[in-house]
């Protein structure tokens, strides 16, 4: 690996309150999507009652409508002026119907069978587009915190703390809080957790709005021009690589947790019973696993300064998916191993999430530098979007190849249920895994590429303001 030092100026370094304010938005995301990457499925499947393949169809479906709203969001933000700047007034606005649709997920209204599909599409659908809306401006407003690209992976690495910190949240106290909430009703359980959730992710919200300011702004006298940013954005080699490393980076992540309660229910056969802290063994395991993701982003700010982020989230990749890979030859019964292979899986996981997203704010600096224009709402709408569609191929293969499987809800399964349950718990994602490792292994910005880039924009703001 290179060894390069890399450090951002005084001027343009965030106070340790506006990193942790900014983190905090990601923790109201994950209240939500945490909890749908883990426990949706099974809730559809198992709690509400609506057949594998249906749902699988159904993430399917309503992802191509994301398709339109994902760089239309990124558009209209890139346009926005407010007094707040581009992105920052959409935390403020949005967070309430963001709550909203979250909620009505769970809100489990009495239908029949019918019924329950059509509100499954429709609720579902609304939570997206709420997502959207919010997501697309907060991840963008990573790309103009700071001019620094330094600075801006210190602000990525408070982001997944506080991603990872909602998760660990999720993955301890979920299915406690079902528990506890319902009385042993889990269509309550859910619907009563969800609302807390769904509070506490709007003041996370606001609160992210209140600390964060916006310091990157376009060229002077940039001119808006929808069919030649969308063209710009095509043309750009970084951002197709790091589309596709999210691509595959969310699909092995979703397939895993999705089945993660179908693995321990039904394969490893854990029972419900608590063993540390209330937590079951199934908790233990999901908690351990985004405590080590945390600390695995504690190391990024040490780490960027003297690997170059590039090479260092491609071989972590690789050995994420050596980790889970394994699981497919671990005995049902040695838990004990499971929890150990989990932790540094997870760990080497964690730093890859904050690199690869710091990194759209140096393609924000390369697009500005090649094409004269920054896009950075488009540009994170884009990576979003990638997103989307690595939990569109991971929720429909899900159901689907759980029904391929024969697997049937609360029943005794068949020897090939359980095969497939882990085969997509360790051999599938994987693959996906690897995958997203030989992607980030074809990046083309290195550390010498970016800090020149940052250059040369520096020396284009001095020269604006001179003739200003």
């Amino acid at each position: 690996m290179t060894q390069i030092s890399g450090t951002s100026r005084p001027s343009e370094r965030l106070s340790f309150l506006e990193n942790f304010g900014f983190g905090l938005g990601d923790t109201a995301s994950n209240f939500f999507w945490q909890t749908f990457s883990i426990f949706l499925l099974y809730y559809y499947t198992d709690v509400f009652g609506i057949d594998a393949g249906i749902a699988g169809t159904m993430f399917l479906v309503t992802r191509f409508w994301d398709a339109i709203t994902e760089p239309i969001m990124g558009l209209i933000c890139d346009r926005t002026k407010t007094r707040w700047g581009k992105y920052r007034p959409y935390l403020l606005w949005m967070a309430i119907p963001y709550g909203i649709f979250g909620y009505l997920i769970f809100a489990n209204p009495d239908l029949g069978q019918t019924g329950k599909i059509v509100y499954t599409y429709f609720t579902y659908a609304m939570m997206m587009m709420a997502y959207t809306a919010i997501n697309v401006p907060y991840s963008s407003l990573m790309g103009v915190l700071s001019p620094s690209s330094h600075a801006r992976t210190i602000a990525s690495s408070f982001r997944f703390i506080g991603a990872y910190g909602g998760g660990l949240l999720v993955s301890m106290y979920v299915r406690t809080l079902v528990q506890k909430l319902g009385g042993g009703n889990e269509l309550r359980g859910f619907q009563y957790t969800m609302g807390l959730f769904a509070l506490a992710s709007v003041v996370l919200f606001w609160i992210t709005f209140l600390t964060t300011k916006e310091r990157v702004q376009p060229p002077e006298g940039q001119k808006q021009n929808v069919k030649e940013e969308l063209k710009e954005l095509l043309r750009n080699r970084p951002w197709r690589i790091l589309f596709l490393a999210a691509i595959f980076s969310t699909t092995f992540i979703y397939i895993r947790d999705s089945v993660t309660i179908h693995f321990f229910k039904y394969v490893v056969k854990t029972g419900n019973e608590a063993i540390l802290l209330g937590m079951d063994r199934t908790s233990l395991f999901l908690a351990l696993g985004r405590f080590s993701m945390m600390l695995g982003v504690f190391c990024v700010g040490f780490l960027v300064k003297s690997i170059d982020k590039k090479p260092l989230a491609a071989v972590l990749s690789f050995g994420t998916a050596a980790c889970w890979f394994s699981f497919y030859f671990i005995p049902r019964d040695m838990y004990g191993l499971m929890l150990a292979l989990n932790v540094v899986g997870s760990f080497m996981m964690g730093p890859t999430s904050a690199l690869v997203w710091s990194m759209y704010g140096d393609v924000a600096d390369y697009g500005q530098v090649k094409y004269g224009r920054r896009s950075t709402g488009l540009i994170h709408s884009g990576s979003l979007f990638a997103m989307k569609t690595g939990t569109v191929i991971a929720g429909f293969l899900g159901g689907q190849l759980l029904s391929l499987f024969g697997f049937v809800a609360n029943q005794a399964q068949s020897e090939r249920s359980l095969g497939g349950i882990l085969l997509m718990f360790s051999v599938i994602p994987a693959c996906f895994a690897v995958c997203k490792g030989i992607a980030l292994s074809l990046y083309p910005l290195n550390r010498r590429k970016v800090m020149e880039n940052e250059r040369e924009l520096a020396s284009r703001k001095k020269l604006e303001f001179a003739i200003h």
